[in-house]
């Protein structure tokens, strides 16, 4: 492995630390805004991204595909938010805002990468690093806005289309037994994967044209 390639998969796992960290924060965050107080109790209310961090989920598996199968793409998740949803009045929205906060935590990173690119002011010794850095940002936490929304579980957006109706409580539970495994074959088929592409290019073009305009 040369030292160019060992340098971007530092920067890949970094930023996933951090992504994966502040998408369950954003999780967390809002249940305790919607007066969950588990979330809080649990010490998940936090930005330290290490709160947030599941040692095979976040570090190992992605760290192997990173560092051993470069190419192949990357998967990786935190430690999930329990809640508790103790309101039953506005059990579901809340569940609905919740849910949300978390791949909105991903979008506002987008936004922060792209602002600071923009406006940055760098030093010559270490710009190449930086905005690699924040371009490997953006795609990574567009790139988890997409995956994320996915209708299958564990992913967040399989709970939206349970709180929105789309799925039954019965689906819903007997999609929860199948969900990884249905997930691991939809990645690995090129029409799935094409669509995936052109989402994550979708998310990723205007905050790339921030930069641009504030650079």
């Amino acid at each position: 492995m040369d030292a160019q390639t060992l340098r971007d998969g530092l920067l890949q796992l970094i930023l996933l630390i951090i992504s994966i960290g502040l998408h369950e924060f954003g999780h967390a965050w809002m249940a305790d805004l919607r007066g969950d107080p588990l979330p809080r109790m649990q010490g998940r209310v936090t930005l330290n991204p290490f709160a947030h961090t599941d040692p095979i989920g976040t570090i190992a598996i992605p760290a192997v595909m990173i560092f051993l199968s470069p190419g192949f793409g990357l998967i990786g998740w935190g430690k999930p938010v329990q809640i508790s949803l103790p309101n039953p009045k506005t059990r579901r929205m809340d569940d609905i805002y919740i849910t949300l906060a978390g791949p909105a935590m991903n979008v506002v990173l987008c936004f922060v990468f792209a602002v600071i690119g923009g406006l940055g002011n760098f030093d010559p010794k270490t710009q190449e690093v930086v905005i690699d850095f924040l371009r490997m940002g953006i795609i990574l936490n567009a790139s988890l806005v997409v995956f994320n929304l996915i209708p299958l579980p564990p992913l967040d957006g399989s709970r939206l289309a349970l709180r929105l109706g789309l799925y039954s409580e019965e689906l819903f539970l007997t999609l929860a037994r199948w969900g990884f495994v249905i997930l691991i074959i939809l990645i690995n088929l090129p029409p799935f994967t094409r669509l995936m592409s052109a989402g994550i290019r979708f998310l990723v073009l205007p905050w790339f044209g921030l930069w641009d305009l504030l650079s």
